[in-house]
């Protein structure tokens, strides 16, 4: 009798929407002996990093990085910005807004939440409409979801804020960036974002573990009279530690070392190449999605997201069931569902380090899944894609 045994040749597909695949180039700069993280050498690379990741965000304002997650960094925009009973707007757009939301509530801020349908992104008509309505001013922030992972929707950030300038406002505007950051364009200074949250784990090619707020001088002005509790995220003294490249704890000092090496690999490949190769892996996966007959999530396509694609599955079908078969069949890993959508969608992530081949590969196991589990589709996805990537 055959001995049974879990390993599987070949390379896993790790296709959600983050973390994503590392480079080897940047798990090499990782593999490196810890020093001294108040020395010389390392205050040099804290000095260099602090700079390159300017470029990303594309602002030569400050950029303070905290070794944890995006959570974190959505804490560290509340507290040092705003105080118990301020006013916010935020909207709804999925499972990453709402938990945002869930933070904001806890800190007793006073929040108008536009709900939504988790199909659609930020409206920047209602943004400017219900500034409008606030004759006295008493919005201090507006919060927007940039690129929302749970539902493959990026809201149109520019619009936004041409929204609050037409209406005036003076409300700080804040935007996570978790998975759009060096994946789809964006632009901390040219929008007048006041607060631009970050992650390590999706477009800058590394692990979790540092996370980011990107911060204006208007920002830094409401800082002074930001009186919620706070220590570990206190702005005030990453700046001045930052001054020399250093911080006020331990930093995750081998991420450092992978955040430049990726920072440096991207700046090679060029933002704007970026960006492109972004778009065109998004589009050829809609063609792939809309070949199936399948639907997808976003309902509007100027909000179509380029770092993920969430795909509803047909009705009575359960989109957990074909993950399973995907992964059991092909070592393919997807996106789940999240919350409101849970079993109806599944996501394909299509950022980061990552190719044409790579996406021949993730759509071929998901049109072979489809077909495995027996969901209701129609054959040729994977060739519109590869037409499409061909030309």
């Amino acid at each position: 009798m055959a001995k049974s045994n879990s390993f599987k040749a070949g390379r896993h597909f790790l296709q959600i929407p983050g973390p994503t695949n590392i480079p080897d180039r940047v798990l090499r700069a990782m593999d490196r002996a810890i020093i001294d993280h108040r020395g010389p050498e390392f205050g040099e690379l804290g000095k260099r990093v602090l700079d390159k990741i300017k470029l990303v965000f594309k602002t030569s304002q400050p950029v303070v990085m905290y070794p944890g997650s995006g959570t974190g960094a959505w804490e560290a925009a509340i507290v040092n910005t705003l105080n118990a009973g301020d006013k916010v707007l935020m909207f709804e757009t999925g499972q990453f807004s709402s938990l945002w939301w869930e933070i904001a509530q806890k800190f007793n801020l006073d929040i108008d939440f536009v709900p939504g349908d988790w199909r659609t992104g930020v409206d920047p008509k209602v943004v400017e409409q219900k500034l409008n309505e606030d004759k006295d001013k008493k919005i201090k922030a507006v919060f927007v979801v940039h690129n929302e992972t749970s539902t493959g929707v990026a809201s149109r950030i520019g619009e936004i804020r041409k929204a609050i300038d037409n209406a005036n406002h003076p409300a700080l505007f804040m935007v996570d960036t978790i998975s759009s950051l060096a994946s789809i364009d964006y632009r901390h200074e040219e929008w007048k974002v006041d607060v631009t949250v970050g992650g390590s784990q999706k477009g800058l090619l590394l692990p979790p573990g540092l996370s980011f707020n990107a911060i204006s001088g208007k920002a830094l002005e409401a800082h002074k009279n930001a009186k919620q509790p706070k220590h570990y995220w206190d702005w005030k003294p990453m700046l001045e530690n930052n001054k020399n490249g250093f911080f006020p704890f331990t930093p995750a000092t081998n991420l450092v070392y992978g955040l430049e090496e990726a920072l440096d690999m991207l700046m090679e490949e060029g933002l704007d190449n970026v960006f492109a190769r972004h778009v065109r892996h998004g589009e050829a996966t809609r063609l792939a999605v809309k070949a199936w007959g399948l639907e997808i999530l976003c309902k509007n396509p100027e909000e179509y997201s380029n770092s993920l694609t969430a795909v509803l599955v047909p009705e009575g079908c359960d989109a957990d069931h074909l993950r399973k078969v995907i992964l059991d069949e092909y070592d393919m890993s997807l996106g789940m569902g999240l919350n409101k959508v849970k079993g109806k969608v599944f996501r394909i992530g299509h950022l980061g380090d990552f190719n044409d081949l790579m996406l021949a590969g993730t759509l071929s196991g998901v049109e072979m899944g489809l077909k495995k589990a027996g969901v209701p589709y129609k054959p040729g996805g994977i060739m519109a894609a590869l037409d499409f990537l061909s030309k």
